[in-house]
């Protein structure tokens, strides 16, 4: 039993090595199509990549690691990596993902849903988010909610805010009071982003007021979590402000 133990205590702290390791160092390599990186505490970013426009995108999500098991916020954008993700969250954690949810319809959000849902993984998104889903044929999950809910896995709250259209009508939020986490998926661009990027779905005049109305309902966040940028300033929602504000202007 005691070895046992050993060996498990050793492959966590290898796992949580090789991600300090090689999330950090070789992140943004071509030879790295998952990264996990810590945040604070039970909190991890992981970050996929796909092509849009020609260029390399970063996709990321978030992962709880909760005492009920793991949670996993938006899906891969690279299809290849829906099963390594699994393996890599059993590697670290030694649990399974006990809730899977969506912040709006988009295929780098949505794209893993049904894939996790075969897997037994309750799969969630708001009503607006399956409706749309449905409308685009994009992958839908199995359970929705009406208004804004509160998620209680294990010792933590994750709270979810529609905040408003933005970046697609049904873009929302979600917040964890216990850290001051704001997840903002694709709503919210990064510090140095020079545009809101894909407006395609978007409500340019509604825009700047939904982002308004995040930054006054959290007004203190200590990590902002963006999807398609780097993620350590918490600059983005500010900076994100007033991109909007100036392509309303024009």
């Amino acid at each position: 039993m005691k070895n046992r133990f050993a060996i498990n205590t050793f492959r966590k702290y290898l796992a949580l090595f090789l991600i300090f390791l090689f999330g950090e160092t070789f992140g943004q390599t071509t030879e790295s199509p998952l990264v996990i990186s810590p945040l604070t505490g039970d909190f991890y970013v992981y970050t996929t990549y796909n092509l849009y426009q020609g260029y390399r995108i970063p996709a990321n999500g978030l992962l709880v690691n909760t005492s009920s098991g793991v949670v996993m916020i938006d899906t891969p954008w690279d299809t290849t990596q829906f099963a390594p993700l699994l393996d890599s969250i059993d590697a670290m954690f030694h649990k399974k993902v006990v809730l899977c949810l969506a912040t709006h319809w988009h295929e780098d959000r949505t794209g893993g849903l049904e894939f996790y849902a075969q897997m037994g993984i309750p799969t969630y998104t708001s009503v607006l988010t399956d409706e749309l889903s449905k409308t685009n044929n994009k992958n839908r999950a199995e359970y929705h909610f009406l208004n804004d809910t509160t998620f209680k896995v294990g010792q933590y709250n994750l709270e979810t805010y529609y905040p408003g259209p933005g970046h697609t009508r049904d873009n929302i939020v979600l917040w964890i009071p216990t850290e001051n986490i704001l997840y903002g998926g694709c709503l919210i661009k990064g510090a140095k982003a020079r545009d809101l990027g894909n407006l395609a779905d978007a409500d340019v005049k509604a825009y700047a007021q939904t982002l308004i109305n995040v930054r006054d309902k959290y007004s203190d966040p200590h990590y902002i979590i963006v999807s398609h940028s780097d993620w350590k300033s918490t600059n983005s929602l500010k900076h994100s402000i007033k991109l909007a504000k100036k392509m309303k202007s024009r």
